[in-house]
């Protein structure tokens, strides 16, 4: 079924964008991650990617031209697919009808809007951006400014929590904060009033209830703070402040840390911009001499007057419990999960694989100078090679079709303290082990410190789970759509096993395929779990 494609909104201030170049043309097949054009916002050049698959059937915006944020930017559907229909329809064939006059009442004219309902000038509200393209809501992590302070153009507002990454917001407008719409903590879906920006002491209340659409008079001068008028007050939720009261500036990064360390951020000094302490205050820090304790109490003299044995009272529990917000990122994980299980048809297939060979040959591979494998990396280069052999693992449901990938882009599932994220390794079949090895490194190190960037995990073909380095011998995992299969991976154990009508001990590793049953049937997934077999029992053939 085509999927039309609307111009985004890529910044806070976006009305309209420009196609400066488009990178696919009408014809051209467009795979789920594929850039399809750079758009020109009010900010910046931007590189527009394509969350579809198929062929582009229709460009709706061509190269140079501006369009406003929703207009029809492209089309991309099935090779042939009729799209008459959603070039033809909508308000296109709405404004063609034609206009029936009727006898009606003498039109009245419209009462004036009251100038209280009107955006006043130098007013700004700010609405909650759209951060990436599959944002629906956003939480705001923290505050960086409260209400009252000076904000210029390019200031930190908020570090606004999107389904990917943390990201900070800056303001692009000067003035003074009078409003915040969304709390610490709190969330609220892309466009809902974030803050207000203008002249101290604007009547705020008229601001929100404005109409939509509502804007600054023309011709009116720009509103002078009165004395009389009484500046807005609203008190913000401050994660920490100091003994002073005033607020303590940190990154969500620093914040955390603190808290797994016990360390009160009041008694860090910040180094990052206007004193906001970063993570390596936090890391760096030296807490001073705590204060003497208290001089203990003397216990009262013990009598020998003989006491009447007291009744023995067993303790007494206390229930108790704690309800924690759900994470935006938590809440993105739990609908797509859900989505997955309940959607594909989930079958799994377990074997045990042999490992002394690959403990053999990977420690006579780590010996090599500045060289480092894991048996993880040993696993992504066998699935990746495995995948080539089988193509119908590689592959994506789309109702009337299959969608086979020529490519392999390797997902490997990674533990954040939200939850899980799948960076993905782009071409892996074409990296080498050392190669796999620095770019999970690199991919999950950035992913745990929310420094990845959103097309990082995006366009998996195939995905990796493993939770070995916990002790776990073996489980089964949500496919990770629009993927058709996932690999379990468990720990490597030692323990009894027949060799040559001898019994000896060896190492074995036990692997579950999971797999979406309209794309992959049972024959085919053990045949990928042979050749995977083949690949990790005998790890030259992988080097050959």
């Amino acid at each position: 079924m085509a999927e039309v494609i609307n111009m985004p909104r890529l910044s806070d201030t976006m009305e309209e964008g420009t196609v400066a170049k488009w990178l696919k043309k009408v014809g051209d097949k467009v795979e789920e991650g594929d850039i399809l054009a750079e758009i020109e916002t009010d900010k910046a050049t931007m590189e527009f990617e394509s969350f579809h698959e198929g062929t582009l059937l229709h460009i709706g915006i061509e190269e140079g031209d501006g369009a406003p944020v929703d207009s029809l930017l492209a089309i991309i559907g099935d090779e042939g697919e009729d799209i008459s229909a959603l070039l033809n329809g909508g308000g296109a064939q709405a404004s063609a009808e034609p206009v029936v006059e009727t006898e009606s009442a003498p039109e009245v004219p419209a009462a004036p809007v009251a100038s209280s309902a009107e955006i006043p000038e130098g007013v700004e509200v700010i609405k909650m951006p759209r951060l990436s393209d599959t944002m629906e809501e956003g939480t705001v992590a923290s505050w960086l400014k409260k209400v009252g302070d000076e904000v210029e153009e390019g200031d930190i507002l908020a570090e606004i929590e999107t389904d990917k990454a943390t990201m900070e917001f800056e303001s692009f407008y000067s003035g003074t904060l009078l409003h915040i719409g969304i709390q610490e903590g709190e969330s609220a879906p892309v466009d809902d009033v974030l803050a207000v920006i203008g002249p101290a002491g604007t009547d705020v209340g008229a601001v929100l209830n404005a109409p939509a659409g509502a804007s600054a008079p023309e011709g009116t001068a720009k509103p002078e703070a009165v004395a009389e008028a009484p500046k807005v007050q609203e008190a913000t939720p401050e994660v920490q402040a100091s003994p002073n009261g005033q607020r303590i500036l940190a990154s969500p990064l620093a914040k955390k840390i603190a808290g797994e360390k016990g360390i009160n951020l009041a008694d860090v000094k910040g180094s990052g911009d206007h004193g906001r302490i970063v993570k390596r205050d936090v890391e760096n820090f030296q807490p001073s001499q705590a204060p003497a304790s208290a001089p203990a109490v003397a216990a009262p003299a013990e009598t020998t007057a003989p006491v009447a044995a007291a009744p023995i009272n067993l303790p007494v529990g206390e229930e108790g419990m704690e309800e924690v917000k759900n994470s935006t990122m938590r809440k993105v994980i739990a609908k797509r999960l859900g989505e997955s299980k309940f959607s594909a048809p989930h079958y799994y297939l377990t074997i045990e694989v042999d490992m002394d060979n690959a403990k053999a040959s990977r420690a006579q591979i780590n010996n090599l100078p500045d060289t480092k494998v894991s048996f993880n990396d040993m696993v992504l280069k066998a699935c990746a090679m495995a995948l080539k052999k089988h193509p119908q693992v590689n592959t994506t449901w789309n109702a009337d079709t299959t969608i086979y990938k020529h490519h392999v882009h390797m997902g490997v599932a990674v533990a954040v303290d939200e939850g899980l994220v799948v960076p993905v390794i782009k071409f892996a079949d074409q990296l080498s082990l050392t190669q796999l090895g620095t770019s999970v490194k690199d991919l999950a190190g950035r992913a745990r410190t929310k420094k990845i960037k959103p097309d990082e995990m995006e366009g998996s073909t195939f995905t990796v789970s493993n939770l070995g380095m916990f002790g776990i011998l073996e489980f089964t995992s949500i496919i990770n759509q629009p993927n058709s299969a996932i690999l379990s991976v468990g720990a490597i154990v030692e323990k009894p096993v027949v060799k040559n009508g001898e019994i000896v001990v060896g190492s074995t590793m036990k692997v579950t395929l999971a797999c979406d049953h309209r794309t992959v049937d049972g024959a085919t997934g053990a045949q990928f779990l042979q050749t995977l077999r083949a690949y990790l029992e005998n790890p030259v053939t992988m080097l050959a």
